[in-house]
């Protein structure tokens, strides 16, 4: 790939007049929107908003995953040249993509926070435009799956990559906790445990409350293209939020995040698991609990912006796949 610096036009998160296509800028200037798309509040003609939501105040153990978004929209310029590998199908080229930029909020109002990140994803929803969320800790995908459940009016299947289940007990809705809230959300019912994937799981929490669990082990000893395929029997056609935790990888692929745990799955893993359920029926998604600061490569932030990128991916082939 070869920039033209007569042609090339800069800061294309702000000069780009088509919410389609690659960007041929330098990885390493400009302004750094995901993958390049185009800063805009304007939701007219968008088919899925890419937003920051950098709230790290729920973490059990090192703070930092604040500044997440921000490294993952910067690893991201990387992947702007070309198509993502292994698809047949490019977002990039075949979506209306914006990066609609972060949630605001009064980090020193922390009670106030769940009900601002649920009202905005739910003005997306309301435009009738999905959102891939970039956190920000864990407890972010309580709001957004209220949001999503509201808009649905029924219960929503969870596929989750992560090291922890964050199903622990927790019986005090007011309580902000990253690793509680998909007991909630289970009790609650906004999620349907039948027809739900934990996928990496290496910690122990004995009640699943009915959660399908794919742990680690399960992901090595019978490789990530059979566990992919359980995954969809699992899955089904039913409406899907995907939430992918960083630390689902193992430290060696992403030291970056809050609570590491060893025997992860690798990064090369995760993109097979990731590319080969295309076709479940997901409806939004998120990446959170990239802590930037505890990893000076960078890996980690690029470990989310990829894997950001590949939910774009898995909501686009599914959206065509609905249109055709």
């Amino acid at each position: 790939m070869v920039l033209s610096n007569a042609k090339t036009e800069i800061d294309l998160a702000f000069t780009r007049k088509d919410l389609k296509g690659l960007s041929y800028e330098n990885a390493f200037g400009g302004s750094t929107s995901f993958l390049r798309r185009r800063y805009t509040k304007d939701l007219k003609d968008v088919d899925i908003a890419i937003t920051g939501v950098p709230f790290d105040q729920a973490v059990t153990n090192r703070p930092g995953a604040r500044f997440g978004p921000r490294a993952i929209r910067e690893a991201s310029t990387l992947q702007t040249f070309d198509p993502p590998y292994g698809w047949d199908f490019d977002p990039m080229q075949e979506l209306n993509i914006i990066d609609y930029g972060d949630l605001a909020f009064d980090y020193a109002k922390v009670q106030e926070f769940p009900t601002l990140l649920e009202q905005h994803i739910s003005k997306f929803l309301s435009n009738n435009v999905s959102t891939i969320v970039l956190g920000g800790d864990h407890f972010i995908t309580y709001p957004i799956l209220k949001a999503y459940f509201n808009k649905l009016g029924s219960p929503l299947s969870l596929l989750q990559f992560d090291a922890h289940s964050d199903t622990w007990p927790d019986h005090d809705e007011d309580r902000i906790d990253h690793g509680t809230m998909f007991y909630k959300a289970v009790k609650s019912g906004i999620i349907a445990p039948k027809t739900s994937v934990q996928v990496g799981i290496r910690t122990t929490n004995e009640d699943t409350l009915g959660v399908n669990i794919i742990d680690a082990r399960e992901v090595h000893e019978n490789g990530p293209v059979e566990v992919a395929k359980k995954i969809k029997s699992i899955l089904g056609n039913q409406p899907t939020y995907l939430t992918f935790d960083i630390d689902c990888l193992d430290p060696a692929f992403a030291p970056g995040t809050g609570t590491p745990v060893w025997g992860g799955l690798s990064s090369g893993q995760a993109a097979i698991l990731l590319r080969d359920i295309a076709g479940i029926n997901m409806i939004g998604g998120d990446v959170v609990e990239v802590s930037p600061s505890y990893d000076t490569s960078g890996a980690t932030a690029i470990a989310g912006a990829h894997a950001a990128t590949e939910l774009l991916c898995i909501w686009g082939s599914n959206s065509k796949n609905k249109r055709a």
